[in-house]
Formats: structure tokens, C-alpha cells, sequence
């Protein structure tokens, strides 16, 4: 697996891990199946894992993030926490869809962090991400929250997510930033007007979350198969579903054209189109199956050309239907702030 040094002189493996549907979100798996996935992953030499204090099945009885899917990897760095850098994320407060509150306090960042390191048995986490801001509070006084626990030994590297470009200079004046996470795929691309501009101007890599589309970009889903998952009743995936269908096809015919798979071909475009950005870029798909990331590992050695690149440039333009999730609000995600 090539490496790829973001931001902060952190270097990772090219293509990264998210964690996120192992538990609860896209429909179940069992603990069992979710960690073989997470072996089977590092043994392709991914060492970038990502993960979040949000992630995971509700405690009943209990407020706040969760914590289970940090639990879960933490099962797997017992043993293998030389071979991989752990990401977590931290500030949204409670379960998604409950008005989504969110806190960057000092305090809180600390017991965020703390709980965190905890939950994965680790002393220092390697990347540590600002999952979202808390609006009405200044990020410079949470990034220089973060910048203590750097200075404490209990994080290495700071990353920020879903922030706009002026957030993310604003915080590069506190401490470097290694990472910026957001979503950035072939049909979201509103990153590339303000976010990544900053990002290359500040040092800091990206690593785009969703970069499949969630899966759509895959041509595998189906409208019984979003049934039940945080999919379900979101524009693009239910009322557009058909008509986006011709984003699927323009991958399927690049896919054919290289001998590779859809998946394969979305995030060589990433790849490609980081270059093109001058930023490095890591992917970080999630899936639930281990051959899926034995899959999506090959798309490190296709080369598209420029016909293929301008044939799936045109892909954003035919998508119908807001990347945020619909219970989110507007302010969720970047572009809603800038």
C-alpha cells in the first residue's frame, strides 16, 4: 500500500478505512463479522482507521455519543496498534436526528478526549478531528482546546470536519492542521469552490468521507436496500433516485472503458482530481465487507485519461437533489455556512 503524507507531516496509507457502518447506520452486522472487516483491512496495509465518539448503538439510559464503534476498533488496536494510526472525531453531543447539538468548550474537549482514549485503550490518538463546530462559539477557542491535548501527549495530529474555508484558517493560526474531512466525491463537489483552496493554502490534506456516495456511486444500491438506513427519505436517494441513476451510468462506462470496477473508478477520480487541486487526497470508504476494501485498494493502480476524467467531470451537473441529510439542517455541512 503507497503512503501519502497530509498535513502536519502525518503520513498514512493512500487509501483509509471509515469506520462508521460497522454499527447501527446503514443496517446491522455483528460484532464478529465487523471486526474480521477491520483485520482483513489492515492486512491490505491500510493503516489509516476512522472512527467517531458518535458512532454506535445508543446506550439506553445514558445521553451523549455512544462510543461502541470506538469500543469496537479499540478491540482491534489491542493487538495491532503498531501497524495503524487511529482517527476519532468529537463535539456532536448527541444521537443524530435529535437536533444534532454540538460543544467545543475547553472542558468538554477534554473529557471528550479523555472518554475517547478510553474507549480505544490507547494513550495517544493519532488524528484528532472537530466532527462539527459549535456554532456560536469562536473555533479558535476549540482548536487551542485541541492544541493542549497535543501538547499533553494525548493526540499527535489535529483535523477539522465540515468546515468552511475561513473556519479552517482561523484555526490554522491556533496550531497545524494535518486533515481536513468533508464530504468530496464525483457528486459532491462544493468543496472545491472555498474548503480545499484553504486547505492547500494552510498545509492541511483532505480526506474525503463518503467518497463512493454513500454507495450510490457503486451502482449496488437499491430502494429496498436504503430501506431503514439514514438513506431513506433523503432527495437524493429517494425522490431522485431514478433519475440519478445516468450519474451511476457515466461510472459503469468509464468502469468498462479501464477494466475496473464503478467503485474503483470513483475514487481514482479522487486521486486524480487532488492532483489537479494540488492537495493530497486519502478516500476513506466504509463497507461492512472485506472484500469490498480488497476492491476498493485497486483503484491505486488505475490511470485515468483525460477523456474519462471529462466525461465524469459531467457527473455533478446531472445530480439531483442536496448532499446534506435532510434532518441535518443547512448549517450541517460547509457549504451551508459559506
Amino acid at each position: 500500500m503507497p503512503t501519502t503524507e497530509l498535513g502536519d507531516q502525518l503520513t498514512v496509507s493512500s487509501l483509509g478505512f471509515g469506520g462508521m457502518g460497522l454499527t447501527q447506520v446503514y443496517g446491522g452486522t455483528t460484532p464478529e463479522a465487523a471486526l474480521a472487516t477491520i483485520h482483513a483491512t489492515t492486512d491490505l496495509g491500510v493503516t489509516l482507521l476512522d472512527t467517531a465518539d458518535v458512532y454506535g448503538e445508543p446506550r439506553p439510559g445514558t445521553s451523549g455519543p455512544p462510543g461502541t464503534n470506538e469500543e469496537l476498533f479499540g478491540q482491534v488496536l489491542a493487538t495491532r496498534r503498531s501497524e495503524v494510526q487511529i482517527a476519532t472525531k468529537f463535539g456532536i453531543t448527541g444521537a443524530v436526528g435529535d437536533g444534532i447539538p454540538t460543544r467545543g468548550d475547553a472542558a468538554y474537549v477534554q473529557a471528550a478526549c479523555e472518554a475517547s482514549l478510553r474507549r480505544l485503550g490507547v494513550e495517544t490518538i493519532d488524528l484528532y478531528y472537530l466532527h462539527r463546530r459549535e456554532l456560536d462559539r469562536p473555533i479558535e477557542e476549540t482548536v487551542g482546546a485541541m492544541a493542549d491535548l497535543v501538547r499533553q501527549g494525548k493526540v499527535a495530529h489535529l483535523g477539522l470536519s465540515e468546515v468552511t474555508g475561513p473556519e479552517l484558517r482561523a484555526a490554522a493560526a491556533v496550531h497545524p492542521i494535518a486533515a481536513v474531512q468533508s464530504e468530496w466525491s464525483l457528486w459532491s463537489r462544493d468543496v472545491e469552490t472555498h474548503v480545499i483552496p484553504a486547505a492547500v493554502e494552510v498545509g492541511a490534506g483532505f480526506v474525503p468521507y463518503s467518497p463512493l456516495g454513500r454507495g450510490f456511486l457503486t451502482g449496488a444500491l437499491t430502494k429496498e436496500s436504503i430501506a431503514g438506513t439514514m438513506l431513506a427519505g433523503q432527495a437524493r436517494f429517494d425522490e431522485h433516485f431514478e433519475v440519478n441513476q445516468r450519474v451511476v451510468e457515466v461510472v459503469r462506462s468509464v468502469a468498462a472503458d479501464v477494466g475496473a470496477t464503478p467503485a474503483q473508478v470513483a475514487l481514482a477520480w479522487l486521486y486524480a482530481q487532488g492532483q489537479r487541486l494540488g492537495i493530497p487526497v486519502v478516500p476513506i470508504p466504509g463497507t461492512r465487507r472485506a472484500e469490498r476494501m480488497a476492491e476498493n485498494a485497486g483503484a491505486l493502480s488505475i490511470t485515468l485519461s483525460e477523456d474519462h476524467l471529462s466525461r465524469l467531470d459531467t457527473v455533478a451537473e446531472a445530480v439531483q437533489g442536496g448532499r446534506n441529510l435532510g434532518f441535518a439542517g443547512p448549517t450541517w455541512i460547509s457549504a451551508g455556512r459559506e
